[in-house]
């Protein structure tokens, strides 16, 4: 009997107090917050643009096609991760002028989960703040909608360029 007991129930404890003791880490989920600005910040840069017009498309346009300079389409748009939402419009590398900052404007930058919308200034559309739906967001690409009215639509593209 004391040989079933050292060779079965011994073991049985050890194996069930000290198996017992991993520790369990559970794995965080990204948030919207955390693709749009990765850790500290992020920088994207507008790649394509979309008009829906009652119901039709314009199909993918590039920032040139649309018209836009190229001191204009190569500009950064920088949402930082901190409690301030700060946001930063940067001039690309092409300069309208030459004595262009490299910050062209800072502000902010809200983001509503709820309806996937996220609010701030974009010059391509609007000098405002205005609200977007968020129509993709990756780590790689924020595709963003903006209704003008009913039947019209900007579908804006835009990918990721720096992350910090």
């Amino acid at each position: 009997m004391k040989s079933v007991v050292r060779f079965l129930v011994l073991p049985g404890l050890f194996i069930g107090l000290f198996g017992g003791c991993s520790e369990k880490t559970e794995p965080k989920p990204i948030t919207y917050s955390q693709l749009l600005t990765g850790s500290t910040q992020k920088s994207w840069r507008l790649v394509s643009i979309i008009e829906i017009d009652q119901g039709q498309s314009s199909g993918v346009i590039t920032p040139a096609q649309y018209g836009l300079p190229a001191c204009f389409a190569d500009n950064l748009y920088t949402f930082y991760a901190n409690d301030e939402r700060k946001y930063e419009l940067g001039g690309g590398t092409a300069k309208c002028r030459s004595t262009e900052p490299d910050v062209l404007l800072t502000d902010t930058w809200t983001l509503v989960n709820a309806n996937a919308s996220l609010e701030f200034v974009f010059p391509v559309h609007a000098g405002e703040r205005v609200p977007f739906i968020i129509k993709t967001l990756t780590k790689d690409v924020l595709t963003i909608e903006y209704y003008e009215d009913i039947d019209v639509s900007f579908r804006y593209t835009l990918n990721a360029t720096t992350t910090k």
